[in-house]
């Protein structure tokens, strides 16, 4: 199955849970009971659970379905609180550099402080996050129960 939403205009931005919720109820009830489903092939009935896989989205969709802001100084869900940002005077907007951390120790881009940011990258990529260092986060959150969420 594959839902999908293509924004205009008016797309729902941050309400989009109230488009999601339906989608939401039918994969809780495929993960905790499963349906009952014929199999035509052996005539059979049999129980199907389900659960999703990934989403494909583009970047503003990420942080909608997300919950993480993808603008301003931690735009980054993957480097979390370790986005290297900095403020472009200039440009009155946030640059991200340091995204050769990424690269394996040796390789040749680490050293390439010319065509980067005028450094050789020695930083490691930030440690991801797991789901318990995630609930900790949402801890500090009044008006979010992680919980909530979850049930």
């Amino acid at each position: 199955m594959m839902s999908l939403l293509i924004p205009g205009p008016t797309a729902p931005g941050n309400d989009i849970d109230v488009y999601l919720q339906p989608l939401i109820e039918e994969l809780k009830e495929l993960w905790e009971k499963g349906v009952v489903t014929y199999d035509a092939s052996t005539k059979e009935t049999f129980r199907l659970y389900a659960s999703i896989l990934w989403t494909i989205n583009d970047f503003p969709t990420y942080g909608n379905l997300s919950g993480w802001s993808t603008k301003g100084r931690y735009a980054f869900p993957c480097c979390n609180m370790d986005t290297w940002s900095s403020w472009l005077l200039n440009g009155g907007k946030f640059s991200y550099m340091r995204s050769h951390r990424f690269l394996p120790h040796d390789h040749s881009w680490r050293n390439n402080a010319k065509n980067f940011d005028s450094n050789k990258e020695k930083l490691s990529a930030p440690k991801p996050l797991s789901g318990d260092d995630i609930i900790e986060q949402y801890q500090h959150f009044d008006q979010v129960s992680i919980y909530n969420c979850l049930s």
